[in-house]
This record gives C-alpha cells, structure tokens and sequence, in this order.
C-alpha cells in the first residue's frame, strides 16, 4: 500500500486539524509509537513533518498505517483474498505543490505542446494524463494484486490508439513504465508529485485505479479509471469520475494471493468501445 493510501488520510488530517488548531499532528502507528511520512505530505500545512515535530508540544496522534486502513475488513480478510468495509467511501484529499514541482510540471507540459504542435496539423481537443503501469508490479507480494487490478496493456495501448488523433496523452514516467505509441512520454524524469502538477493542468487522468486516481480526486479532476471486478468504486472511488467496474457475482474478489480468472474476464468483458465512450462521456461534461 502506498501513496493513495496516504492521499486518502489528508482530508481526514484537515478536519483533525480545525479541531485541534494548536496541535501538531502526526500521521503514524500509534502501538509501536511510530510516526510515518511520505511524499504526499510534504508542504501539507496541516501536518508535521518528522524533523519539525517538537516533543514537548501538545501532539495530535492519527494511527494509519499499513495494518490500519479504513477500507478493509480485516476480520474478513485472508492472505489469498482481501474483503472491502462497504461502510467506507473515500473523501478528496488535498497536495500542496512547491514551486520548484509547479516550474517543473510547466516545462514538461509547454515540452509536450510543442511536440504536439510539431507532428499535428490541428488542435487537440483536451490534455489527459495517463499512466498504466505500478512501480510496484515487480514487487512479490504486490504482483498478483497489480495484475488483477489492471485491465491489460493490449487494452491500454488500443484506448491510446483511438484516443491520441484527438487528444494531446502526456504518460507517466518511472522506471517500470511502459511507453505507449500516441503518448508524450517526456525526456526529463520526474517523482510522482511532479507527474500530479502536471496532471494538475491537465483535463482528464486515464488508468486503474490507485493512487493516480486519489491524486485527481485531490485535484478535482475529471478521471476515467479502471476498477475491474478487483475492488468496488464505492470503497475507493469518487463519485464525480468515470469508474469502471465489472458487476458480477464475484465482484469485488480482492485477489491479492493469485493471478485471477475473474479478473481476466473483467479485462475480456470491459471492452475499448466502452471505456472510450466513458472518457468522451466525462470530457464533455
């Protein structure tokens, strides 16, 4: 778990801080007395960075960590299978972007205008911000869960193809990304909160659910995600995106254990046809 998991905490933190305004508050594991940080919180006004906090201040402890997260029923859960809290919808976090990450995401959007304006003869209709891939693909225990949550690189590479005439598609950069033909994929590499400024001046994020899909929700921004039969829009979705899901019997599975045949045929059934009409269907709104 990771940075959405730390992009849904924020909202909550906002609130714990008008209550306590006088308070430093600290995101963390409450029983081992350890406070976390991430990416998400730097510049977040609301939270105490590690190296500020001061112990003889009145601290303000929240207790989210990887063993403690509001989405899942861990009475219910196993080692093969995650089951959702369907009492849980998630709220819109919030990012605070340094000027350095704003000046950054601007040089690598005018980069891809440019590169735009160079190889088309009209305008594009819309700026998307699109990533397929997790860093963590390649990590044991996240394969499984990675794989069953994606809908399928020949399905992301046909949407790109029926999307790239139209619309300016700036991917995602890191080092396990896969690049796509019809995306500006940028000669300069940027962290995951330079990839949120960018998308940021962006009209639509495309790609599966995860911490992408947080990070819009974070900016306000219109989204096209990929839900599959793996985990239900309810639990970690937002209601002003498109979310894609597969309704059937087995939804949501939660495989995190194996590679499942369920969540191959939501791959098979969920069809470009749709999502395309999906992300037309949102950017015109």
């Amino acid at each position: 778990m990771g940075l959405g998991d730390d992009l849904m905490i924020t909202n909550f933190v906002e609130q714990e801080k008008k209550k306590h305004p006088n308070k430093q508050i600290v995101i963390g594991n409450l029983e081992e007395k350890i406070i976390y940080d991430s990416l998400i919180y730097v510049n977040n006004p609301n939270i105490t960075p590690i190296d500020k906090v001061k112990r003889d201040k009145p601290i303000h402890f929240i207790n989210y960590h990887n063993r403690n997260r509001p989405y899942i029923d861990y009475k219910n859960s196993n080692n093969n299978n995650w089951t959702w809290n369907m009492k849980f919808s998630p709220a819109p976090g919030r990012l605070y972007f340094t000027d350095d990450e704003k000046n950054k995401a601007k040089i690598i959007l005018n980069a891809a205008k440019e590169h735009w304006n160079k190889n088309n003869n009209s305008n594009y209709k819309a700026l998307i911000f699109f990533e397929s891939t997790s860093t963590k693909i390649e990590d044991s225990f996240y394969f499984n869960k990675m794989k069953n949550k994606d809908w399928g690189e020949s399905n992301w590479k046909e949407i790109i193809y029926r999307l790239k005439s139209d619309y300016l598609i700036i991917q995602s950069k890191h080092e396990k990304s896969i690049k796509y033909e019809g995306t500006y994929y940028s000669s300069i590499d940027f962290d995951f909160r330079t990839a949120c400024a960018i998308m940021n001046e962006c009209d639509l994020f495309l790609g599966p659910e995860g911490g992408f899909g947080h990070a819009a929700a974070a900016l306000r921004k219109k989204a096209t995600l990929y839900f599959g039969g793996w985990i239900h829009p309810k639990v970690t979705g937002y209601n002003f995106h498109e979310n894609i899901y597969f309704d059937h019997p087995q939804s949501p599975c939660g495989s995190v254990g194996y590679v499942c045949d369920h969540c191959e045929e939501a791959r098979r059934s969920i069809n470009v046809d749709y999502v395309y009409d999906k992300i037309i269907s949102i950017l015109n709104i």
